[in-house]
């Protein structure tokens, strides 16, 4: 039988998260560790933490790569692909449903209320899950200087790729200078790290007739290239859609984005909302195919390389400042998810509350998110 055992549990919690999980890919990898870590025991925390650096580092959704390692490393291949799908599936349907709604009525239905009162909630289980992952991350006096250094210059604007090869550069250099100064020199060959960054391309502008290829090829070059949070997508629709084909205007553009956040799951279904703007239901589902199709190949491929990242000093070194400058840039997205969530007394009230359930009283994240929810429905119409 082997892992198939695990293939019951796998779907039904990808099911659940992709369902319930709100607030952008911190969130997501912050509730994915509170559940498969702390909960329910599927891995210790520097496993996980080595692939939230690894993921990091390779182009698409980060959100759904843990998904798909995660079902991997429980339930095997099958567990793989299940995990993938089902977490995307129900933000898909959602993203359909309100694309559905916003073509037949002409605007995006009003869940303002909802989102008031989870978001407060999610920045908590960020935070948390910041907290765990931190405890393992940052190991010594350098690798908490370069999580101070990368939030400092995340907030000063720097590439966030940049910063992750940097935050690994810096750790293996000063690993490495000890050896070097023992008559290890040969270890010189080892060292030699590109530094990436998320590039765009931006063509000419002009209307470009629709077809199904071009929206195929599209995404996928979108799902194989980007590079950095989820929200960089954003950039990529706008340079691809807007001006490249002129598919698509600001405006909608702009009811893209707010279609992938208000909907749970990966905030990269806003593929699917593009892909139904452009030619209904079939042409939704090729574009989120073709958008998540590159993620399933990469972890796969990754997926074998992450057990060896600590078998030589030079690779433990490099993943260590990968994921301490991960775990920074995670710190600077909570505090800008903060300052958008955290605006009156209710929600300062609602995250102070969430806070004290989920380190003194570890509650389930799928309760705070719902019950975050409601609390800010029932807010609102106290207050309106």
């Amino acid at each position: 039988m082997g892992k198939r055992i695990y293939l019951k549990e796998v779907a039904l919690f990808f099911l659940w998260m992709g369902a319930t999980a709100f607030g952008g890919p911190a969130a997501y990898i912050a509730m994915m560790q509170r559940e498969t870590v702390r909960n329910r025991r599927w891995l210790d925390d520097q496993t996980f933490l080595d692939m939230v650096g690894v993921t990091n580092l390779i182009p698409g959704p980060h959100a759904t790569q843990m998904a798909l390692y995660l079902g991997l490393l429980r339930a095997g291949w099958l567990g793989y692909v299940i995990s993938g799908v089902l977490f995307i599936i129900p933000g898909m349907a959602a993203t359909l449903a309100l694309a559905w709604g916003y073509v037949t009525y002409g605007s995006v239905p009003q869940v303002g209320w909802v989102l008031y009162g989870i978001k407060p909630v999610v920045i908590a289980i960020i935070i948390q899950g910041i907290w765990d992952l931190g405890r393992k991350g940052i190991k010594d006096a350098l690798t908490a200087v370069i999580g101070i250094a990368v939030i400092v210059f995340y907030f000063m604007g720097f590439n966030q790729i940049a910063l992750l090869f940097a935050g690994a550069a810096v750790v293996l250099l000063f690993r490495f200078l000890p050896r070097l100064l023992k008559g290890g020199a040969s270890a010189l060959s080892l060292v030699l790290l590109p530094i990436a960054g998320a590039s765009v391309s931006v063509l000419s502008a002009g209307a470009v007739p629709f077809s199904q290829t071009t929206l195929f090829l599209t995404f996928l070059k979108i799902g194989a290239t980007m590079f950095g949070s989820a929200y960089v997508l954003f950039a990529f629709l706008n340079s691809e859609f807007v001006i490249r084909l002129g598919w698509l205007n600001h405006q909608q553009l702009l009811d893209a984005i707010a279609i992938g956040q208000i909907t749970p799951g990966p905030v990269s279904t806003s593929a699917t909302f593009v892909g139904y703007l452009m030619g209904g239901w079939p042409s939704a589902l090729l574009a989120t195919l073709a958008f998540f199709l590159p993620s399933f190949v990469l972890v796969a491929l990754v997926s074998r390389f992450v057990p060896l990242l600590r078998k030589k000093w030079w690779s433990g070194a490099f993943l260590d400042g990968v994921n301490v400058s991960a775990l920074g840039l995670m710190a600077g997205v909570t505090w800008t998810l903060g300052r958008a969530g955290v605006v009156d007394w209710f929600t300062v009230a609602l995250a102070a509350v969430a806070l004290i359930l989920v380190f003194r009283f570890k509650v389930n994240s799928a309760w705070l998110v719902v019950g975050g929810g409601v609390l800010g429905v029932v807010f609102k119409m106290l207050s309106g």
